[in-house]
């Protein structure tokens, strides 16, 4: 950790500042928790004087685990390749598997299933695992299906996203083993992924519209190319340096005894693991300086979705393989996408790695180091490696198809090929080494300083022969070290060999906790030769951004802190950073060109150069623009922007290509070692130019030690293990005569010899003769918020406080969160070494310790602070600006997290000449007399006044236990500033928790300044038996700024007087214009129709309708509406409210970055037709609407703490487990609630106060409010559904119900639960009588049903219900929109509007409303005008105000004085969430409460919600004829082409309810002739455009599970054969809602039919109910193409299942209502049922002559055969003559 030094305008007296953020290298982190800190830098954050707060993190957080979920909804596929398919699909994260269900004989599959997979792993592991989506063919238990394809990205590019999710995208699917083939289909999946604590916002996303749009909505970041190609990533490996000896196997060590064979212990090889698969070099035997030259190729889409590449050296060994060392190159920081981008290119360069320590143990205990998780703390090897992409042409022939990855050989590559070999120089000086700490033990203590293997130890490397060796660079060519006794030693040329540790020296004591090393005037000096290869251009040209980043941060830190601390003018400030910025960055252009064309030069570092110069140029323009806009009212707006710049800026200040290795300094006690630090050498690198030059080059930096691994976790990490203050310098050996001059003046050198080499030779030590004397003054004022260190959850705090060798300490408080010290520490002596001014302008930091006194054992550690000191020299006046410095708030952490806030100020007096009497006197408070402790002096101290505190008690809330009593007799104790109240008892806190005296008050002395005030402790304490009192919890108001009265202005007061000002409503103010049947997005199982058969979906980006085309017009029917209507409109206006957000959002980002051009990918480019565009003018209807919350509905209304807030009580010790996180830990810590209030004004009060009429001295400023005695209250839950679930079952589902709790009444829903369901939908009420403030929580919990063994609790949600019914935001019954006596919209509240009004205006001291004839009313002064008429059930119209009133209180906000937003009719979102798995929502319940109390009149019947019922429906499909369908089939005689053409159909999936017709055979021409009716009876929720299907989801399963499918008719055609499986030969399917018309004849039909369906007329046939005519079944070819492979003429009917029974019809040709028979060609009958028939036909018609001649011939062959037959016999008998 360093302080940074800056040479800055001093330019307003004080603009010190917040901690700065620190900059991580990784922009993705979730939280401050997980930064991964390239170094721990303490960066000072202050322009002015540079007495900043210096923003130090100790404790290293990279490695440390955390919790992550990452949710996959797979939705649908669509254009699969492949015929006829049955598809599943895979999602892949790491090694864990998920697979969908199977779908049958479908290319566009409908899944809609949800997969969470849980991981505990620190960050940059869980970014790096790939996530994998594949479809795979027809997989079942026996084998393993065939891959379609696949598409892959890492996790952190999805965390990257905003909300860290993608939602309804495409991801595009390719086949990893033929990249040649091309998009292979694609699949709409959800992606989000959630680390502990993030908030997930499900987005009512809006683009329905364009969901179709697969090419528009493609699962890529926003600048992917849509069209990704593939190519080849050459990964080179050269050759490595320098590797530890890795004795692993004891053989060896056996071995070498034996044979004396001193072989290198070590078989190293490289792996290169990218985009989800490795690959590997050979493995070169026992070798420290391994030569590969190979180089591995990887295949893969470009851009990559993948960040990052991960090399890494390993030893192959047959016990265990471990790693040397990693690397990662990120791919983002050697590419640029711009259009004068790069494609990614490193090197030929040298990585460096780092990891755990050198020296060689069996087990290492820091091995995860060496996986790369966490920082190294050592240096392990370096290795020469470069990477080149090739884009390949996949059409080309020779292209190899697969994506295997392949290893080759490449050529040696010379020598200076990765730049000229130099001699550089490391010199150190230890000034100061304090804060040790005494855990280590008194033993001697040394420092090791080394860079690369130079100045090791372990490993001696050889000195290089000649300056320039064969091996181009490496740590073998080091000078050598020699060891012994004596560090020093000189060469005989006269040249120097490396010191690289100080001398042992045993430590003294502090103080109790730490040590110090009494260096005093003796300063210990190291120095190190080392040979690298010269790329120090790299280092400078990242110098020069850190330069410009650091100032722009500091100044932007001010900014911020000026606006904190509403200082004046933040804008000038602003300006003035952004002045700075613009002339960094042209400052940045001019020495960049400079840059030389020098040897080692790599491509990537030209294109980085030009990269850099043109990012740095168009930023300083922009900033100088900026600056020309910045006002006062957007300085907020242009600070994010300025943000923005800095981002940029660290990003490509960070070299990919290593070239110098970073320094690491050890501490060794003993010859063990404790604690190291890591120096980047960039920091301390010299350069001749002032900007080049690293940061901490030539300056005294403090460095903080720490623990290496994983042993810094936790609160080991947390102590210091050693402070330093040093100086380094790095440089050419050559540029080395001015490497003393920045230390601090007044020393004289000690060389290590005498002797001829004096004059060049370094110094051992400094012997300083000039030191300064200061005093030290510390004004400890108080703190606030600290950590909780006892049980009771209190602390006993005093600070300690650390300043060079010396620390003094406050006094111990005690029982406190927020001690007020006001103690002055005086440092007297304090001796500090070095120059006057540079001490003034840059003091060493102070350290401030919290710590909790205990009465035994060591004190509690609580946090700590650093601060720098306002330093005057002897020589300045004590006076304005600087003098007397103010006080100010320290950040105070514990570990990484924040543990509270140090008011104090620190001043360094320096004691001149005349000794201390002419230091500035101090002048304590005159009325204060605390013997030796000096209180803080008047000038520094605050400006006090008189305040009234007044105190409103209501009750205190769920108290628990303690110490296992139950709470029985509770008070409330107040304390502020030393005064405070007590509240009256609760006699019997389980019969009535609320006080019985409401408002009591004291008077306290406060500063003026409202910044300053102290916290207010809320202390519950419960009075037990014989007087004894317990602690049950407190509670700390740290900021009383919203508890301060003030009076409201005059001129509002008397707006009676103010003239009349009219306001007209429209009767359908809220009504919902549709003219469009919506939907809502299928991920989330809703219905989102209003249930209208009538019109037609309208514009909504469906086709515009044709000019001619009249539109049916149907009114809506109002008993069709119901509930769910009013629901579902409410959503669509809610999406379209945030769409329009949305789109501004956009707007204002393009305009704001000056690049409006820019076109966001599928976003910008399409006109969206509005809703209704293409659609003539028609009658609009409208539905009653409530108002969605996507938050909980407490979050939009202030957690109706409009005047009864909650404050919690926590008791016992904060949590040291690091892993919780510190709101968890509360939560464990959480005991009980008090709810009440405060104001605070100044007295005497002012003449202007407000005295109303009936002004209640007893309740001081709390008038008008309630009495608090308890109520009777009928609480009626509301619950509409959940969304997202966590999976409960092995089977990725859950089977939900719902369990409600408040005070004693629990009700489990458990018979009504719902099977298989992440999406449930519940539709329920539950009434429930409480009493108030008894049962003022309710639970809303979610469990899931097991049918053996207990629930599990899925997650759960809490509802205060109290503040709800006591608020003014009156949140006990939502107001609708529109008043109704009956129907779907019917008002709920048993008060109507007009009484609520008339309550409304009583309870505020107003006038009555009047209401006046015409439809108008009056209330204060405005006047509303609204409808006067209401129908009731018999359609009878009738006189009413109710809607006048309705219309005030919609707008009661308006209303002076006394309005505010009244709650709406409303459904609000909450998330679940599980007390085991703190801070990872679970999913969330959509639900709404009312209250009624009981001593009003009851309300009528809870409002029905149960979800729509399906509707049953029978589809009735006739297939008439086929006609050119493709001919499969060779004849066996005859060769011709035929098929034995059936088709088939389905309608809710193939297992349930396919049908076939009859085969026809042997049709030649593809003509088929059927006259078949297949019958689909099918449930139907017209709303959600989906059939419902109940099926068992296996034989095992318990249940029925309940599915929704889009409502798609498939059709097939195949080719029957008798001894094999039959052909499939074409397919179409037809969405129901939206299908192309059938053609009027066969010939019109085309494939365009289903190509280019958006120009074609469309039809639905639940409108149309019925329809004929032709349509064409496709396939794909060889190449994938769709082709038409056959036409079918059929006919559609639908009817309702009562419509079906009226008329029923058989199935196939059967009765009833059968079909003719078909006419079919003599030919289409089959040979073996008849065959004469056959034998007839084939005789007849093709081989007539053929069998004539044949049968001839037979014929003859017969007669000549009987010839010869006979011949023999009648030849005896004529010769015998018989």
């Amino acid at each position: 950790m360093k302080r940074s030094k800056h040479r800055a305008s001093k330019d307003d007296g004080k603009g010190k500042d917040e901690p700065a953020i620190l900059e991580t290298e990784d922009m993705r982190m979730p939280d401050p928790d997980t930064i991964s800190l390239a170094s721990v830098t303490a960066v000072t954050t202050n322009v002015s004087n540079k007495r900043s707060k210096p923003d130090i993190k100790i404790e290293p957080s990279a490695g440390r685990p955390v919790d992550f979920q990452v949710s996959v909804t797979v939705i649908e596929a669509r254009q699969l390749v492949g015929l006829n398919m049955d598809p599943v699909v895979c999602v892949e994260i790491g090694d864990e598997k998920k697979y969908t269900s199977m779908k049958e004989s479908t290319n566009c599959p409908y899944y809609n299933e949800y997969f969470v997979f849980d991981f505990h792993v620190p960050p940059d592991v869980m970014f790096d695992k790939i996530l994998k989506v594949s479809v795979i063919h027809s997989k079942n238990l026996l084998r393993s299906g065939t891959l379609v394809g696949s598409f892959k990205l890492d996790v952190g590019t999805v965390y990257t996203q905003p909300e860290h999710q993608f939602f309804h995208k495409w991801a595009t699917l390719c086949d990893p083993d033929d990249i040649t083939a091309g998009c292979k289909g694609y699949v709409k999946c959800d992606i989000a992924v959630v680390a502990k604590g993030d908030t997930i916002k499900t987005p009512h996303k809006t683009n329905e519209t364009d969901e179709d749009d697969i090419e528009g909505n493609l699962l890529l970041p926003e600048d992917v190319p849509a069209e990704r190609q593939w190519a080849r990533f050459y990964v080179k490996i050269y050759r490595a340096e320098g590797l530890p000896k890795m004795n692993t196997s004891i053989m060896a060590n056996v071995k070498k005894a034996f044979i004396g064979e001193n072989k290198d212990l070590v078989d190293p090889y490289v792996q290169v693991q990218f985009a989800g698969q490795k690959g590997k070099t050979s493995i070169q035997k026992s070798s420290y300086e391994p030569i590969w030259n190979e180089q591995i190729v990887f295949t893969e889409q470009f851009p990559p979705l993948c960040r990052r590449m991960k090399v890494q050296i390993r030893d192959s060994d047959k016990v265990n393989e471990v790693a040397i060392g990693t690397h990662f190159i990120d791919l983002r920081k050697i590419a640029n996408d711009g259009d004068k981008g790069f494609l990614p290119t490193f090197g030929p360069a040298w990585v460096n790695m780092y990891g755990s320590t050198r020296s060689y143990t069996l087990m290492d205990e820091y091995q995860d180091l060496n996986e790369g998780l966490g920082e190294g703390v050592s240096f392990r090897a370096r290795l020469l490696i470069s990477l080149a992409v090739e884009i390949l042409d996949t059409s080309s022939p020779e292209v190899m198809s697969s994506t295997e990855v392949q290893v080759e050989g490449v050529p040696n590559i010379s020598d200076n090929a990765t730049g000229k070999i130099e001699e550089f120089f490391l010199f150190g000086c230890f000034l100061e080494a304090t804060m040790i700490d005494r855990k280590i033990g008194d033993k001697p203590m040394n420092f090791e300083v080394t860079i690369g293997n130079y100045g090791s130890e372990v490993d001696t490397p050889t000195k290089p022969k000649t300056k320039k060796k064969k091996g181009g660079d490496g740590d073998d060519e080091e000078s050598e070290l020699i060891h012994g006794s004596s560090d020093e030693e000189v060469d005989d040329g006269g040249d120097m060999t490396s010191v690289s540790t100080t001398p042992p020296m045993k430590p003294v004591i502090t103080d109790r906790n730490y040590f110090h090393l009494p260096y005093f005037e003796r300063k210990p000096c190291i120095y190190i030769k080392s040979w690298w290869q010269d790329q120090r251009r790299r280092l400078y040209n990242a110098n020069i951004m850190d330069r410009i980043a650091d100032k722009l941060e500091e100044g932007l830190n001010d900014v911020q802190e000026i606006i904190k601390t509403e200082k004046a003018y933040p804008e000038r400030r602003l300006r003035g950073v952004l002045e700075e910025l613009s002339n960094g960055c042209s400052t940045f252009v001019t020495l960049a060109n400079n840059d030389l064309n020098q040897a080692g030069k790599t491509k990537l570092d030209r294109e980085r150069l030009k990269l850099c110069m043109q990012e740095l140029e168009n930023m300083g323009q922009q900033a100088k623009n900026m600056r020309s806009q910045v006002k006062k009212s957007n300085v907020k707006d242009k600070i994010k922007l300025a943000q923005n710049f800095l981002h940029k800026l660290r990003f490509l200040s960070e070299e990919p290509q290593h070239s110098v290795p970073d320094i690491y300094i050890w501490m060794i006690s003993n010859n063990k070692r404790i604690a190291y630090a890591r120096v980047p050498s960039k920091d301390i690198l010299y350069s001749s130019v002032d900007e080049e030059t690293g940061k901490d080059c030539g300056k005294v930096q403090t460095i903080f030690f720490k623990l290496p691994g994983k042993k810094s976790f936790g609160p080991a990490g947390w102590t210091v293990q050693a402070k330093t203050e040093l100086y380094l310098w790095l440089g050419l050996n050559r540029q080395r005569k001015d490497y003393l001059s920045g230390l601090p003046n007044g020393f004289e050198e000690n060389k290590a010899v005498k002797g001829p080499g004096i004059q060049s030779s370094p110094p051992i030590s400094l012997m300083y003769t000039m030191k300064q004397i200061f005093q030290l003054r510390v004004h400890m004022y108080q703190a606030r918020s600290l950590f909780a260190a006892d049980s009771t959850g209190l602390s006993d705090p005093f600070a300690r406080i650390f300043f060079s060798t010396h620390s003094q300490v406050t006094e111990v408080l005690n029982e406190t969160l927020c001690p007020t010290w006001d103690q002055l520490l005086v440092f007297d002596n304090v001796e500090l070494y070095g120059e006057a001014g540079e001490l003034r302008d840059d003091p060493p930091i102070i350290v401030i310790e919290i710590y909790d006194q205990d009465t035994v054992g060591k004190a509690d550690f609580m946090g700590r602070t650093f601060a720098k000191p306002m330093t005057k020299m002897s020589d300045e006046h004590y006076g304005p600006p600087r003098f007397p410095p103010q006080l100010e708030y320290y950040q105070i952490y514990r570990g990484n997290c924040t543990a509270g806030e140090m008011l104090a100020a620190f001043e360094l007096l320096q004691i001149g000449p005349g000794g201390k009497a002419e230091l500035p006197p101090i002048d304590g408070p005159t009325d204060i007399d605390r013997g030796p402790i000096l209180p803080v002096p008047i000038g520094i101290r605050p400006v006090l006044s008189k305040y009234r505190i007044e105190i409103l008690f209501w009750g205190l809330r769920d108290l628990k236990r303690v110490n296992l009593a139950q709470v029985d007799r509770p008070r409330v104790d107040i304390e502020c500033a030393g005064k405070g109240v007590q509240s009256a008892l609760i006699q019997n806190y389980k019969k009535n928790p609320n006080f019985s005296t409401l408002v009591k008050w004291f008077e306290v002395d406060l500063p003026e300044n409202e910044l300053l005030h102290p916290p207010l402790n809320i202390r519950v304490v419960d009075c037990r038996a014989f007087g004894r009192y317990t602690l049950v919890g407190s509670h700390a108001v740290t900021s009383l700024r919203k508890f301060i009265y003030r009076p409201s202005d005059k001129s509002v007061n008397n707006w009676s007087a103010m003239e009349e000002v009219v306001i007209h409503t429209e009767p359908e103010q809220a009504m919902k214009k549709i003219e469009t049947v919506v939907k809502l997005d299928s991920a989330s199982d809703a219905v989102v129709k209003v249930d209208m058969p009538d019109d037609e979906k309208g514009g909504k980006g469906k086709k515009k309708r044709k000019k001619g085309e009249e539109v049916e017009e149907e009114e809506l029917d109002e008993s069709m509406l119901d509930w769910w209507s009013k629901y579902f409109a409410s959503i669509e206006t809610l999406k379209e409210i945030i769409k329009v957000q949305e789109a501004e959002a956009e707007e204002k980002e393009d305009f704001d970055s000056g690049e409006g051009t820019k076109k966001k990918r599928g976003k910008g480019n399409k006109n969206k037709a509005m809703p209704g565009e293409g659609a003539p003018e028609k009658k609009k209807q409208k539905i009653g609407e409530l108002k969605m919350f996507n938050r909980e509905l407490e979050y939009e209304f202030d957690t109706f703490e409009d005047w009864l807030h909650t404050f919690n009580l926590y008791r016992g010790k904060c949590s040291d487990d690091a892993d919780v996180e510190q709101n968890a830990a509360d939560e464990d810590r959480l005991i009980g609630k008090f709810k009440g209030s405060m104001c605070i004004y100044k007295v005497p009060v002012s003449d202007d106060f407000p005295r109303e009429m009936a002004f209640d001295s007893n309740m001081g400023m709390f008038q008008n409010i309630p009495h608090n005695d308890p109520i009777n209250v009928l609480v009626r839950v509301y619950v509409v559904r959940a969304t997202e679930l966590h999976p409960a079952d092995i089977n990725g589902k859950a089977d939900p119900y719902v369990a409600i709790k408040l005070g004693k009444t629990e009700i489990k829903d458990k018979e009504n639960y719902i099977s298989k369901q992440l999406n449930p939908l519940f539709g329920k009420s539950f009434d429930i009588e409480a009493t108030l403030p008894m049962d003022s929580t309710l639970t809303v919990s979610i469990y899931d049903w097991d049918l053996v063994g207990t629930d599990d609790l899925i997650g759960e949600t809490k509802i205060d219900l109290e503040n709800r019914f006591y608020s003014k935001h009156r949140a006990t019954c939502g107001v609708t929109a529109s008043y109704a006596i009956h129907g779907y919209n019917v008002w709920r509240d048993p008060m109507k509007p007009t009484q609520i009004l008339a309550k409304l205006c009583k309870d505020g001291k107003m006038d009555q409303p009047q209401y006046g004839p015409g439809g108008r009313v009056k209330v204060a002064n405005r006047v509303y005008t609204g409808p006067t008429e209401i129908e009731d059930e018999n359609g009878l119209k009738k006189q009413t105000d109710e809607h006048l009133a309705l219309a005030v209180l919609n707008r009661w906000e308006d209303i002076p004085r006394i309005g505010c937003k009244l709650v709406p009719e409303h459904v609000e979102t909450r998330p679940l969430l599980n007390p085991d798995k703190p801070g990872m929502e679970q999913g969330r319940i959509e639900l709404w409460v009312d209250m009624f109390p009981k001593d009003m009149p009851a309300p009528g019947p809870a409002l029905d919600i149960s979800p729509r019922k399906p509707k049953k429906f029978e589809l009735r499909v006739i297939v008439w004829n086929t006609d050119e369908v493709v001919l499969e089939d060779d004849d066996i005689f005859t060769g011709e082409k035929s098929s034995d053409i059936f088709v088939r159909g389905w309608l809710k999936g193939q297992q349930e309810d396919k049908q076939d017709t009859d085969v026809h055979y042997h049709s030649l021409t593809g003509e088929g002739n059927f006259n078949w009716r297949f019958i689909y009876p099918f449930d139907y929720l017209q709303a959600e455009e989906k059939i419902v299907i109940s099926k068992k989801e296996s034989m095992f399963s318990w249940d029925e599970t309940e599915y929704k499918i889009p409502a798609r008719l498939n059709l097939q055609v195949w080719d029957a054969d008798h001894f094999s499986a039959d052909d499939f030969l074409g397919a179409i399917e037809l969405d129901l809602n939206r299908f192309p018309r059938g053609a009027k004849t066969a010939k019109q039909c085309s494939i365009d039919m289903v190509l280019n369906e958006q120009d074609m007329p469309m039809v639905n046939i639940f409108k149309q109910k019925r329809i004929k005519g032709w349509w064409p079944f496709v396939a794909r070819d060889e190449n994938d193409e769709m082709e038409i492979t056959g036409k079918v003429e059929a006919e559609l009917h639908l009817l309702t299942s009562e419509e079906a029974e009226k008329s029923p019809v058989g199935e196939g040709r059967n009765e009833p209502e059968p079909l003719e028979k078909p006419n079919r060609p003599d030919t289409t009958f089959l040979w073996f049922i008849s065959p004469l028939k056959a034998i007839r036909y084939l005789i007849c018609n093709n081989y007539k002559w053929l069998i004539i001649k044949i049968v001839v011939a037979l014929l003859l062959l017969a007669m000549l055969g009987l010839f010869l037959y006979s011949m023999p016999g009648y030849m005896v008998k004529k010769l015998l003559g018989a």
